[in-house]
């Protein structure tokens, strides 16, 4: 006979058997919930009202208005990458930095953390970089290993970068503020964009012949032209990123509705570049589409499976389990959570992850004390690596669809390997340097309670002063006060 304390690994073991199988996330969650939630009424473990909490969290997930900003996201760079945006940009950045040697990486770098500012996703930003950068780094010497790993790991900074679509859904999961863990995104997108373009600097001294400068006769652009060529590629970009995310951190709008700005600025520019047609924005709303609705069922999955795990007491179940590998402290149990992590990557991607794993772990991090804006960037940051490993490493999918058939997938992966160390590199040196991540934050104004004195207005007269009239306005009446 099943017991209480036999549910939650009961439950977590058959979750991984249908991982490993196969099935459908969404599903598979749903059903492995309602299934476990009947076995728990039918033992007594808790009673079968439990389970009517279940149409108020599916409700909640569905009237959520932060999730309505993923269709604005997800349409924005979807319109995006057939914009001619990322063209420009790497035409500019190209002509750059086209005389030193790896210049075309720096320039994919560069161009890949700004496409990761305006599109939200991971997949604009790859298709649209690798169309255009893969065929001219191979025509100029590039190693093929080199190329690809660099436009898979530029698109992936996307996920780390306001405003990125994983941010938005660990924000809803850790119960903050899509703003707060935007603007404590800025330090790692900022870092990580640092040690990769410090990697490309220090393979062009030791091994130039890797990554040769363009030849003359392709840099055409110098001085006053040069200079009009980068300013007319960038001007559009940032005036899109401050629709995006200035509006958001200057408290002028929401996610939600600089999400919809985000997606009128996008078509504003593809207009400008005369792609703007029906075609393309009715593929847009297809992509839009199908990643909406999977994220939602995967949500409304996560839920029940959730709702009934906690009522076997999965939580307690899961402290028990880390205090047994001993994280009784944030380091261990951050560098512990970190490892998890990095191997359920190798299976489940970045929603999965988010939807399953976090809502277990939040209350744990939660308890020893550590900041959730910081746990979920540090998440946020490791989950970066699904993107880049096999054998669901989806930016590698991306570039394998739209590289030429003479590139081997062996050079794709191998390709890959020295960027998902880089990544985790940005990782212990967040757990170590949280001020990488909580530098930006606001903190709570600190005031000593014995410097506060109490004074009372005291009038030598001793008559009470008159109250104000109320004004036809009220708040002309309280400033009066």
């Amino acid at each position: 006979m099943v017991s209480l304390e036999l549910m939650a690994p009961a439950m977590f073991v058959a979750l991984v058997i249908f991982l490993i199988i196969g099935l459908p996330v969404a599903f598979s969650l749903a059903a492995l919930g309602l299934a476990s939630g009947l076995v728990a009424i039918e033992l007594g473990i808790f009673p079968g009202q439990f389970m009517a909490n279940l149409p108020f969290r599916v409700f909640g997930i569905l009237s959520n208005e932060l999730l309505l900003s993923i269709p604005f996201f997800t349409l924005m760079g979807a319109i995006l990458e057939r914009s001619g945006l990322a063209e420009d940009l790497l035409n500019g950045f190209a002509q750059l930095f086209g005389s030193l040697p790896g210049g075309l990486a720096y320039a994919v770098i560069v161009v890949g953390a700004i496409l990761g500012a305006i599109t939200g996703t991971v997949a604009a930003s790859v298709i649209a970089i690798g169309v255009i950068a893969l065929p001219v780094m191979l025509r100029h010497g590039y190693h093929t290993r080199l190329a690809t790993g660099v436009i898979a790991a530029s698109g992936t900074i996307t996920q780390v970068i306001p405003p990125s679509l994983v941010l938005i859904v660990l924000a809803d999961q850790l119960g903050k503020s899509v703003g707060d863990m935007y603007l404590g995104a800025i330090g790692p997108s900022i870092a990580q964009v640092l040690i990769f373009l410090l990697f490309i600097l220090v393979l062009s001294i030791f091994k130039p012949e890797l990554m040769p400068p363009l030849p003359k006769e392709s840099r055409t652009h110098s001085g006053v032209m040069l200079l009009k060529t980068v300013l007319l590629a960038i001007l559009p970009s940032m005036g899109l990123i401050f629709v995006v995310l200035g509006t958001i951190f200057m408290g002028l709008a929401t996610p939600t509705e600089a999400g919809a700005m985000g997606v009128v600025g996008a078509m504003l520019l593809a207009a400008a570049h005369r792609r703007l047609h029906w075609k393309m924005l009715w593929q847009g709303m297809e992509s839009t589409m199908n990643i909406t609705v999977m994220v939602i069922f995967i949500l409304i999955g996560a839920t029940v499976f959730t709702l009934v795990f906690q009522g076997v007491d999965g939580g307690k179940w899961i402290e028990h389990l880390f205090s047994a590998m001993g994280a009784n402290d944030a380091v261990t149990f951050l560098i512990i959570v970190n490892i998890i992590i990095f191997f359920l990557a190798f299976f489940l991607d970045f929603f999965e992850i988010a939807f399953i794993v976090i809502p277990l772990l939040a209350p744990i991090a939660k308890d020893l004390g550590i900041d959730l804006i910081w746990f979920g960037l540090l998440i946020c940051v490791n989950m970066q690596t699904s993107f880049m490993h096999p054998p669901f490493g989806f930016a590698l999918f991306y570039l394998r669809g739209i590289a030429p058939p003479s590139i081997k997938s062996s050079d794709i992966y191998l390709g890959a390997i020295p960027w998902v160390i880089l990544q985790l590199l940005l990782v212990l040196l967040l757990i170590f340097y949280p001020q990488i991540v909580t530098g930006l934050l606001d903190k709570p104004p600190v005031q000593d309670l014995q410097q506060i004195e109490i004074k009372l207005d005291e009038s030598d007269s001793g008559v009470q002063p008159k109250r104000a009239a109320p004004a036809d306005d009220p708040a002309d009446y309280f400033k009066s006060k």
